[in-house]
């Protein structure tokens, strides 16, 4: 019996993986939106702050990106060029979310307060992404020259951050606060731009990884 091809095993994949990430971006909209009730039921929100958070913007960012993907394959279209370009970049920032938290704020106090929305956020869907990119074959091999734009979305989130930490005081993470000494958010601002910048190292090598499979019955 003759295997079926890539081309098929794909085709065959094209609509479960599609829906599958659909239910993913919702869940991880809906975890948004609960954190956001469940703060504004605890005193009230502040919008600029609430989105200020990289956590909020790195997780609605790659739901967004992986629903646009699954709406292109189930409408049987090619996604323009920029779409996994997005996704590639994405996927980095959520890994670097769930890096950063798991190693630096698991105990620091705040954030978010919902326990399932905090773990889907931090822990389930960095590595759901991360899955996601290595194990479905649906993405080009990233253009090294491109790698650059990865890291332009978080400077310029860190510069806003420094901005607000030195005019109204208000930093989302302890390590970015001025208060602290200038000096030493400066490391941690060269940390987190490295940080950024391998891991969309690590996203674009990963691009061009085919997982083989098995022919065997």
């Amino acid at each position: 019996m003759t295997p079926p091809s890539p081309s098929s095993r794909a085709e065959a994949a094209r609509v479960p993986v599609a829906l599958v990430r659909l239910v993913v971006a919702a869940a991880v909209l809906l975890a948004v939106i609960a954190t956001a009730v469940d703060t504004a039921a605890r005193g009230p929100l502040n919008p600029v702050n609430f989105f200020g958070f990289f956590t909020i913007q790195g997780n609605i960012l790659l739901a967004v990106v992986l629903a646009v993907t699954a709406m292109f394959a189930l409408l049987r279209r090619p996604a323009p060029v920029r779409v996994p370009l997005a996704r590639g970049a994405c996927t980095g920032y959520i890994v670097v979310v769930g890096l950063v938290y798991n190693t630096l704020l698991t105990s620091v106090a705040g954030g978010v307060a919902l326990p399932w929305a905090n773990t889907v956020m931090h822990v389930l869907f960095p590595i759901y992404g991360l899955l996601d990119w290595l194990l479905v074959a649906d993405r080009p091999a990233l253009p090294w020259r491109r790698l650059w734009l990865v890291v332009v979305y978080p400077i310029l989130w860190l510069a806003v951050v420094l901005i607000r930490g030195a005019t109204d005081g208000w930093v989302p993470y302890p390590f970015l606060d001025p208060a602290t000494g200038y000096g030493r958010v400066t490391v941690f601002v060269a940390a987190v731009a490295v940080a950024f910048l391998l891991s969309g190292a690590l996203i674009w090598a990963l691009s061009r990884v085919r997982i083989p499979r098995s022919t065997h019955r």
